[in-house]
């Protein structure tokens, strides 16, 4: 079940919400209101040969070309 990121387009904010199922509406947490977009995501990769010694990274940190995000966003270079 994947945890989706929004943003609420009444009052602003970004949120996360596990999605049960893709006919489910989503509602914001602060004001109540429908009003919501889907962002998009990044996701994060397990790199090393397992035992718990590989570091975490952004899949698309290196095959985005942009260098800029920053919070998990990329709103503010795509």
């Amino acid at each position: 079940m994947p945890i989706y990121e929004f943003k609420c387009m009444k009052c602003d904010i970004e949120f996360e919400y596990l999605v049960f199922n893709s006919n489910e509406a989503v509602t914001c947490p602060e004001c109540n209101k429908d009003k919501v977009k889907r962002l998009m995501s990044t996701c994060s990769h397990k790199s090393g040969g397992g035992g718990g010694s590989g570091d975490y990274a952004p899949a698309s940190a290196a095959s985005s070309g942009c260098s800029g995000c920053s919070g998990g966003s990329c709103a503010t270079c795509h």
